[in-house]
């Protein structure tokens, strides 16, 4: 029986948090592995301040944001290399910087492919770093004059879970692919604000262990485009839906993993992304969480306990857990549930 292909997620996905300098200064991360980043994610927790997302495919000092419909940015003084062990910051110490003094910050990173490579699976060539082994790849593309058009993901498994955004445009949403949703060609979900999905139109073509087709103008055309790519992997990663039960007693989501960042939405009505770690709250019941699709600072409200084998809710808040409501979800692991010799992990 297999019971996960990945023994040790912290060779693909590790968590740091840290106080920032003002100085230019390197980050290790400090898991059991040392771990090169391609995807970093970036958020003061402190402050009402940016998401700032990073990757080896665009390259440093390039940020997206992902409470923002902005393009791109690109300068100095912001995260300056991808190293062996975690990843390197300018002396941007500004509001809204990534190292501003005496500041708390939270890092998620995680291992793509490295380098780009090219890829024509699709009608546009994309530059992707892809990791089979971990399900996560990088895209970058320029976008098509008009749709329907399609680009390489690298996965050589069909995604569950896409992330699309025009890095020249700032009027261009993060547009959200999901799987596990009832007709998800049709379902469109955005990264950076609360709504329900979105079932007005066939957004989504084909989507297979190849390629992504883009049916609808979901971007600008002709400018050029990032995509993240996921695909979940027994005993690491998970992308799936539950129902809210409304109750403090909450739903209970099996994920096969003692999951170490959980990122959930209600897609049935209007709701926040709500993101927890196990960094940021090391004992349950968890509270400390923030909302990718807003700048506020990390709050604290009674969330979910984070267990051995996946999570619980534990309380009623809409946002969370809404009596009939529909959640997508996406976790990815601390440990598996129980690891390819046979032997389960510990419950927190």
């Amino acid at each position: 029986m297999s019971y996960t292909t990945i023994d040790n997620p912290e060779l693909y996905f590790q968590i740091k948090t840290y106080t920032g300098t003002g100085s230019a200064r390197s980050i290790t991360l400090d898991g059991s592995e040392d771990m090169q980043p391609d995807w970093v994610w970036i958020k003061n927790r402190g402050l009402d301040a940016r998401h700032m997302l990073y990757d080896v495919v665009r390259g440093v000092q390039k940020t997206l944001f992902s409470n923002l419909t902005t393009e791109e940015t690109a300068g100095a003084g912001h995260l300056t290399a991808f190293n062996s062990n975690g990843f390197s910051l300018g002396d941007n110490s500004g509001t809204g910087s990534s190292n501003g003094n005496t500041e708390t910050y939270v890092a998620w990173n995680w291992k793509a492919g490295g380098s780009a490579s090219s890829n024509t699976d699709g009608d546009q060539t994309t530059s992707v770093s892809a990791s089979t082994t971990a399900g996560f790849s990088i895209c970058a593309f320029t976008e098509a004059g008009s749709a329907p058009y399609s680009f390489g993901h690298g996965l050589g498994v069909e995604p569950d879970m896409v992330w699309l955004k025009s890095r020249a445009n700032g009027s261009n949403s993060w547009q959200v692919y999901f799987g596990a949703l009832s007709n998800p060609n049709s379902n469109l979900i955005q990264l950076n604000n609360t709504n329900a999905s979105t079932t007005a139109a066939t957004w989504w073509g084909t989507i297979n262990s190849s390629i992504v087709t883009i049916n609808a103008g979901l971007i600008t055309p002709n400018t050029t485009a990032i995509a993240y790519c996921f695909a979940g992997k027994k005993g690491y990663s998970k992308f799936g839906t539950f129902i809210g039960n409304g109750n403090a007693d909450g739903t209970f989501v099996y994920t096969g993993f003692k999951p170490a960042w959980v990122f959930v939405k209600k897609t049935s009505a209007s709701g926040h992304w709500v993101l927890i770690d196990n960094k940021r709250d090391p004992l349950n019941v968890t509270s400390n969480y923030l909302l990718p699709d807003n700048d506020s600072k990390e709050e604290s409200f009674t969330d979910r306990d984070l267990l051995s084998n996946g999570f619980k809710m534990r309380n009623s808040n809409t946002d969370r857990n809404a009596s009939g409501a529909t959640y997508i979800y996406m976790a990815f692991a601390e440990s598996p549930f129980v690891n390819s010799n046979g032997v389960p992990n510990n419950a927190r």
